[in-house]
C-alpha cells in the first residue's frame, strides 16, 4: 500500500478546508442529494462528499456506507487531492499502490474508485465527491464529464454557504454564521464536558465616530476591530460581526483565566493599531464574557441573550 503524500500547498488547503468551518457537522440535504444523485446516475452502491484534513478523510455525505470517517493513510481521496481532473482506479488490485489497501481487502472492499477533486472558494482541493464500486469499471469521457459536473455543484455549494454566512464589510463571520457555527461548537462541549466561554463587545462611541467623519471612517474601524480578532484569537474560536458595531467570539476549549487574557491581549492590541489611525478616534469597547452552562443555556441564543446583557451591564459603567 502507498500512503497519500501531503500536497505542496498542503499549509494553505488546511487552512482553507478550516476556514469553511464544516469538519464534524450534521449531514445537509445540499449535499446528500448530490451523492444521491451520483450513485443513481452511475449505478454504484457508494458515493461520498470526503473532506481531507491533517489525519483523515472525513465524509460530509456518504450514501452506501456508513462510515464516517477514515484515516488519511488508508484514504484514496487522499491521492486524488493531488490532481485537477478526476483520479480514477478501473481495478485496485491492478494497481500497486492501492492492492493492498485494507479498504480495498476488507470491507467495503474497494475494486473501483473514481474522485474528483472539489475546491474551496479560494482554489484549494479541499476533499472530493467519489463513487465507488465493489466490481472493476471503465468510465467513460462523458462519464468523467458527468462526475466533474457534478462535483462543480459541491464546490459551488461551499461557495454560496461561505457567503450566506460571511460578513460582506469584515470578512468574517456574520450572525447566521455565528449561530450555526457556535451552536455546534456548544454540543460538542456539552458532549465532551468542556468549557467555552462567549464574549460579547459592543464599540464606544461608534455613533459620534460616524456623524462626525463619516462611514467610510466607521467602515475602517469596523475592519481594523475585526482583523485584530483574527489576529488575537485562535483559529479554533469563533469570530463574528453580530450587528452594526457588535461583535462576538466563542472561546472554545479554554479556562476562563484564559480566555480573560486573550481578552486583555486584544485590548492591547486595538490600541497600539488605534495609535495610527489618522482619526482623532480610540477604538475601545464595552463587553461581557459568559461561560456556557449546559444547564442554563438550552442553545446559543440563550448564551447571546446573557452576555449582551453583561455586556449592556459594563457599558453604563462607562
Amino acid at each position: 500500500m502507498l500512503a497519500p503524500a501531503s500536497p505542496k500547498n498542503e499549509e494553505c488547503r488546511l487552512a482553507s478546508l478550516h476556514s469553511l468551518r464544516i469538519l464534524d457537522t450534521e449531514p445537509e440535504e445540499r449535499f446528500d442529494r448530490i451523492t444521491r444523485l451520483a450513485k443513481k446516475l452511475f449505478n454504484v452502491p457508494i458515493a461520498l462528499v470526503s473532506l481531507v484534513d491533517e489525519e483523515r478523510q472525513w465524509f460530509k455525505s456518504s450514501v452506501g456506507l456508513d462510515a464516517k470517517e477514515t484515516s488519511r493513510e488508508v484514504s484514496f481521496c487522499g491521492h486524488a487531492i493531488h490532481h485537477s481532473k478526476t483520479f480514477v482506479i478501473e481495478d485496485t488490485l491492478q494497481d500497486e499502490r492501492f492492492f493492498d489497501n485494507p479498504l480495498v481487502i476488507n470491507a467495503p472492499n474497494i475494486r473501483f474508485y473514481a474522485g474528483q477533486p472539489i475546491r474551496s472558494p479560494s482554489g484549494e482541493n479541499i476533499g472530493t465527491l467519489c463513487i465507488i464500486d465493489t466490481k472493476p469499471r471503465i468510465l467513460t469521457d462523458d462519464d468523467i464529464a458527468s462526475l466533474t459536473d457534478l462535483a462543480a455543484l459541491v464546490t459551488d455549494e461551499f461557495v454560496s454557504l461561505q457567503l450566506a454566512t460571511m460578513d460582506e464589510l469584515t470578512n468574517i463571520t456574520n450572525r447566521r454564521g455565528f449561530k450555526r457555527l457556535s451552536q455546534y461548537c456548544i454540543d460538542i462541549a456539552a458532549r465532551q464536558n468542556n468549557l467555552c466561554h462567549l464574549a460579547y463587545f459592543d464599540l464606544n462611541s461608534f455613533k459620534f465616530l460616524n456623524d462626525n467623519y463619516g462611514h467610510m471612517a466607521g467602515d475602517q474601524v469596523l475592519k481594523i476591530f475585526a482583523e485584530q480578532m483574527l489576529n488575537t484569537f485562535r483559529v479554533s474560536d469563533v469570530c463574528a460581526r453580530i450587528g452594526g458595531d457588535e461583535f462576538v467570539v466563542l472561546l472554545t476549549n479554554t479556562n476562563l483565566k484564559t480566555a480573560k487574557r486573550a481578552i486583555k491581549r486584544f485590548t492591547r492590541n486595538l490600541i497600539t493599531v488605534s495609535k495610527h489611525l489618522e482619526l482623532p478616534y480610540q477604538i475601545s469597547f464595552a463587553h461581557g464574557i459568559v461561560t456556557y452552562d449546559q444547564k442554563k443555556h438550552n442553545d446559543i441564543d440563550q448564551l447571546l441573550n446573557d452576555a449582551d446583557k453583561v455586556m449592556y451591564q459594563d457599558k453604563c459603567k462607562k
